[in-house]
């Protein structure tokens, strides 16, 4: 069986150990030569960067995230392994994990490591199609005469490379479509390398849950298992025509996923569309200022986004799921393109008093959509309210007092809730 050594990348056939460097990180299957769509997924990408660069906190639990009211973004491996979780309350992540580091998070630290880890993909090949600042989709078809090695070497190289020039890692899927390198760089996280072949597909998928398929969430599971669908083996008993009558179209897609069929392209090109954030609490609340406080979060994080990614938006929408799972929604359409965290916010908080007493809520979220380039963005004042060209300077003040002294270095009151 073909065999790759991930860490000194000699391929040969199968065995528990490499024949060249005597290591045992052995990657091993049938078809690893022959495929190459893949999925790398950073591990605990933000913690990651976070323990990079200070090395004092390299055995520590680090949780990154606001302080105790506020919510977890998310937890280095050894905080998960105690129990903490992205969008935990922070109160609850540190009864679990009370050693716990608690970071507010640099972004501007993370947008320059993706920046760097994005070139050494570009190196692999020109179709990447980035998912966010820690993960994205590869074709590296037709790649192995232009680097004289099939993919899988490729990859594994990339991941060792991140590892020595950056610091960071990943784990990476590879397979024959989308869908299933993203379903593999799951199996094995951190550091994870796993492959899911053509010929096991189907017989790989069958006993799995449903929930496995990206963008099935809470609501689609509850109406999936009413239809008495918890796993694709039971997908795999509807026809498609009644599948579609059941779920319109989300049916025929769950009719071709069930059978591990995704004919969807990876592109490098693929515009924008919307940026968007929210946080699903761990106990439901309709405490008003601490729903406030989330909203400035995600909305800074929209805008961190954002800016990171040259462009504005004209239309904001607030996102608020209920107890009962009932997703409530309200946007507006702004008279001019927006990157700034305080106007983001301040209409996403609008929206929500738009909602009136409808809680306890479950989830919240903040989305910014109509995007273009940020050419001339925020810069026009606003006759309705004088003094939002003053916020809007002061930020990009603090942007940059952030960019040079950390993203510590200037914390508004609002993000302690």
């Amino acid at each position: 069986m073909p065999s790759l050594c991930r860490d000194c990348l000699h391929a040969f056939e199968e065995g528990d150990r490499c024949p060249e460097c005597g290591r045992p990180r052995i990657i091993s299957h049938p078809e690893l030569f022959d495929l190459s769509i893949a999925h790398m997924d950073c591990d605990a990408f933000y913690a990651s960067v976070e323990k990079r660069d200070d090395p004092t906190l390299r055995d520590k639990p680090v949780i990154i995230g606001g302080g105790r009211r506020g919510v977890v973004s998310t937890a280095c491996y050894i905080a998960r392994i105690r129990g903490v979780r992205s969008a935990m309350p922070m109160f609850q992540a540190l009864k679990l994990c009370p050693d716990a580091v608690v970071v507010r998070g640099h972004m501007d630290r993370y947008v320059e490591a993706s920046r760097e880890i994005r070139a050494l993909m570009d190196d692999l090949t020109p179709v990447v199609e980035p998912l966010s600042l820690d993960e994205a989709f590869m074709d590296l078809s037709g790649t192995a005469r232009l680097h004289g090695a099939p993919p899988a070497v490729m990859l594994a190289r990339l991941v060792r490379d991140m590892e020595t020039a950056l610091g960071l890692s990943g784990s990476i899927g590879l397979s024959h479509n989308k869908f299933l390198a993203k379903v593999a760089s799951d199996l094995d996280k951190p550091r994870g390398f796993s492959v899911i072949g053509k010929s096991e597909t189907v017989d790989f998928l069958r006993p799995k849950p449903v929930s496995l398929i990206w963008g099935v969430g809470q609501t689609t599971k509850a109406a999936l298992e009413k239809a008495g669908i918890r796993t694709f083996e039971d997908l795999h008993r509807w026809e498609k025509e009644d599948l579609v009558a059941r779920f319109g179209g989300m049916g025929e897609r769950l009719w071709h996923l069930a059978r591990g069929e995704d004919y969807r392209r990876v592109s490098n090109n693929a515009p924008v569309k919307s940026i968007s954030n929210e946080t699903t609490f761990g106990d439901d609340t309709s405490d008003v200022d601490i729903l406030d406080g989330h909203i400035w979060r995600l909305a800074e994080h929209v805008a961190d986004r954002a800016k990171a990614k040259d462009m504005a938006g004209r239309v904001i929408q607030l996102k608020a799921k209920q107890a009962d799972h009932r997703i409530l929604t309200k946007r507006t359409t702004l008279d001019s393109p927006t990157q700034i965290a305080d106007r983001i916010y301040r209409t996403a908080r609008a929206l929500f008093d738009q909602l009136g007493d409808k809680g306890p809520y479950r989830l919240i979220g903040v989305g910014l959509s109509h995007l273009g380039p940020a050419d001339g963005a925020d810069t026009g004042g606003d006759l309705l309210d004088p003094q939002s060209g003053v916020r809007a300077e002061a930020e990009r003040a603090t942007d940059r007092i952030r960019a040079r002294f950390g993203q510590d270095a200037i914390v508004k009151g609002r993000a302690l809730r």
